[in-house]
């Protein structure tokens, strides 16, 4: 199925894994690419180093084209958008709005440039910096999210920018992506639906506890950072969300203290970093530092497998998902799905 976004990325099928922290490592990224979708490598918790063996890791594993997500606000990210560069990686993934100084030099370097937003003024300004597609996410999104739906969101942006845009935010099969085409997107992007394939690498009873949660059980809440984040509701989101500030100031610095021991990040760093994530928003320092170290409460569930210490990131869409397939399954099912529902629809006419 050609599409803007595979013609501008060079992939067989307009499908995106998203890049999810601790989850859209090599192994996941190089099944999916594959596959003939495009995967995003997940570079916010990595070393500059450890950016670089990963990058080369994804392409011992595969010659398909792959992106790296990067945090725009990272004190770092011009030197990890030159190791994009010069490791040859087709696509770069942003989480926010990257400057456009950045977009420039990645453009120049023939680099695709995809911010994710949630709005579409922002989408407006990325386009006007450059940027080659945008990836939109509605509020059904897991992570950090939006308070606008998929379905009222992307046409919004659709009519509002001239480049290929991606919806993401509650898709995770065929019918979706046809739905997401005839809004007039370019493709899909899907985290939670590539989280629960038997390429990730996310420990089995993690990934049985999503394939257990309903709807319901999937929530937002602004506790574990002070920023709307879409996340299974768990006993530690529970404990969080009854926490009283000394409390939350007290867990954030030590949660801080541990994600500084694993990245080796300085304390001036994430206060540098957390000092750009409070700009423009009513966030206490103690939230700014649990933002900061939000990395290690995924990790906790992501890696080692420690549900009752770690947060779980989730989609709305991890209520209606009670499988694992491959990313080659997935794939393969997601399209075959979408040419089912498109040929029913001109039949029917």
């Amino acid at each position: 199925m050609e599409t803007a976004l595979t013609r501008l990325t060079g992939v067989r099928h307009p499908v995106v894994q998203t890049g999810m922290g601790w989850v859209a490592g090599p192994r996941l990224v190089s099944a999916t690419a594959n596959a003939g979708a495009l995967g995003i490598l997940a570079s916010a918790t990595m070393t500059l180093d450890q950016l670089r063996a990963a990058v080369r890791e994804v392409r011992s594993r595969t010659d398909a084209p792959f992106g790296v997500n990067l945090r725009a606000d990272a004190t770092d990210a011009g030197d990890r958008v030159r190791i994009l560069i010069e490791e040859g990686v087709r696509v770069a993934s942003f989480a926010l709005a990257p400057s456009r100084e950045l977009i420039g030099e990645l453009k120049e370097a023939g680099v695709v440039v995809m911010p994710t937003v949630g709005a579409r003024r922002h989408a407006e300004k990325v386009a006007g910096w450059g940027a080659d597609a945008v990836l939109v996410q509605g509020t059904e999104g897991g992570g950090h999210t939006g308070e606008v739906a998929t379905t009222v969101l992307l046409p919004q942006v659709v009519d509002a920018v001239e480049i290929p845009v991606v919806a993401a935010g509650g898709f995770f099969d065929g019918r979706g992506l046809v739905a997401a085409l005839a809004y007039g997107a370019a493709g899909v992007a899907m985290g939670t639906r590539f989280l629960l394939t038997s390429d990730s690498t996310v420990p089995d009873a993690v990934k049985a506890r999503y394939l257990a949660a309903t709807v319901r059980d999937v929530t937002v809440t602004r506790a574990v950072d002070g920023l709307p984040h879409r996340m299974l509701r768990t006993e530690l989101v529970e404990a969080l969300e009854r926490s009283g500030r000394v409390r939350s100031a007290l867990q954030a610095v030590r949660r801080a203290a541990g994600y500084r021991k694993l990245s080796g990040t300085s304390w001036r760093r994430m206060l540098q970093d957390g000092h750009a994530l409070r700009h423009g928003k009513d966030l206490t320092w103690s939230q700014v530092l649990l933002a900061a170290n939000t990395p290690m409460l995924l990790k906790a569930s992501m890696v080692d497998g420690r549900t009752d210490l770690g947060v779980m990131a989730s989609g709305q869409v991890a209520g209606v998902i009670d499988d694992l397939p491959s990313c080659a399954e997935l794939v393969e099912r997601i399209m075959k799905e979408a040419e089912d529902t498109l040929r029913r629809l001109t039949a029917s006419r």
